[in-house]
């Protein structure tokens, strides 16, 4: 403590700098300590008015020019932004912050009934968070988007589902609630917005655009336009006051003889997907938000790309959190040692954790994993209750991520069956 106060004595001033006659900017020096224990926090995100740089070992940092706004970010705490003025020391404080979340589709938040349910975990069971589709599976959207409109998306949508009319207002009460909000956007598969530009669709050998077994098209992921519109939609959700923007689907289809705008080569494809995850985080850094991307489980195993442009070792630089799928209905060829992961699916999290943050050299607070809460389909069609949540969730504790998140489609989740 004593070096802190010593250290904050001499970094934590302002220099006032005329800008125009009614109004002064600072030139800062600062630090990043955590809330709690008052030491700093190395190498957090700092936005100075919009533009980010990055804390050193000791948490310090200083602009180069006068500012109006700080904030910052750090994997494992909330964001926090504070206004400056000269009579106070510059020190961002961070609270610490591990995820409990649980998902709610584009209907799941727009029904009232599922939404209020999501929320009462809160008291019930210690959920803090809620992913929620932005942009879902199908292509729609959960608010009336701009971004989909005007490209042609939302006219090409199927039957509209119901939508929040007022999303902002609706983010800002949950907020109130204490609720951390992740919205999860769904990339490259888009049926609308193929359906809307076809020369972005991914096609078959023949030329036609190609299907995936829910009859769904994909878009492009060499393409730029594509980029550019998922961002445009990144971009809306941030200014909706999302705290975190959740890419899924940010990957090549896994199916054989497709046809794309650039050759389909392990090397394309993983430049393709880093560089979409490095675009996306320089396009949302004005807003400070935290920027993730969901994984396949098996990404954490395999060597390489698993055919989809997802290699584990390219996503550290772009994203502050790293969510693989976890569910141990999807390890269909098991783990050695684990050929029936269903019936031991903390071992599939657990082992799967390490190897990730042994291949990255990461530390586990830059994972936040997705574990199974549905119905197994692979194996033996067990229910997964409370002793299989329970145990991906210890196992997703005992590797020190950022939390977890629970998925079911239905977005039903029984408060008898989560932890307490």
């Amino acid at each position: 403590m004593k070096r802190l106060a010593a250290v904050l004595c001499c970094v934590a001033t302002l220099v006032a700098v005329d800008i125009a006659p009614s109004r002064a900017a600072f030139e800062v020096q600062g630090m990043i300590i955590d809330e709690s224990t008052h030491q700093p926090i190395p190498y957090a995100t700092v936005t100075l008015d919009g533009k980010p740089q990055y804390a050193d070992a000791n948490g310090a940092f200083s602009s180069a020019g006068a500012v109006h706004l700080v904030a910052a970010r750090a994997p494992g705490y909330r964001s926090a932004s504070v206004s400056l003025t000269p009579e106070q020391p510059l020190v961002v404080r961070l609270a610490p912050f591990r995820a409990r979340g649980v998902y709610l589709s584009v209907y799941g938040v727009a029904s009232r009934t599922l939404r209020d349910a999501a929320v009462a975990l809160k008291d019930t069971n210690g959920i803090n968070a809620l992913v929620i589709d932005a942009k879902g599976d199908r292509g729609l959207t959960s608010y009336a988007s701009d971004a989909r409109e005007s490209i042609g998306a939302a006219a090409n949508a199927p039957s509209p589902a119901p939508v929040v009319h007022d999303m902002a207002a609706l983010l800002q009460s949950l907020h109130r609630d204490g609720l951390y909000l992740i919205a999860r956007i769904v990339v490259f598969k888009d049926d609308p917005l193929a359906s809307a530009h076809p020369e972005w669709s991914v096609q078959d050998a023949q030329g036609n655009a190609w299907r995936d077994r829910e009859q769904l098209q994909w878009v492009d992921p060499f393409r730029r336009e594509v980029w550019d519109h998922n961002l445009d939609v990144a971009e809306e959700a941030a200014r909706l006051g999302f705290d975190e923007i959740q890419f899924n689907y940010v990957r090549f289809p896994d199916a054989p003889g497709l046809v794309f705008s650039k050759p389909n080569t392990r090397a394309n494809r993983t430049a393709a997907i880093a560089g979409f995850l490095t675009a996306a985080r320089a396009r949302l850094a004005p807003y400070n938000v935290f920027v993730a991307a969901d994984i396949f489980g098996y990404v954490c195993w395999n060597l390489d790309d698993t055919a989809v442009g997802q290699q584990l070792e390219t996503f550290g630089t772009a994203l502050d959190y790293i969510s693989p799928m976890l569910y141990p209905s999807g390890f269909t060829w098991g783990l050695p040692g684990c050929t029936k992961p269903t019936a031991d699916p903390g071992q599939i999290v657990r082992r799967s954790l390490a190897e990730a943050q042994r291949r990255t050299g990461l530390p586990g607070v830059r994972f936040r994993p997705w574990l199974q809460a549905f119905r197994d389909y692979a194996f033996d069609h067990r229910e997964f209750d409370a002793d299989e949540i329970r145990a991906q969730i210890d196992a997703a504790d005992a590797e020190h991520t950022d939390g977890w998140m629970l998925w079911n489609p239905r977005n039903r989740y029984d408060p008898t069956q989560l932890p307490h």
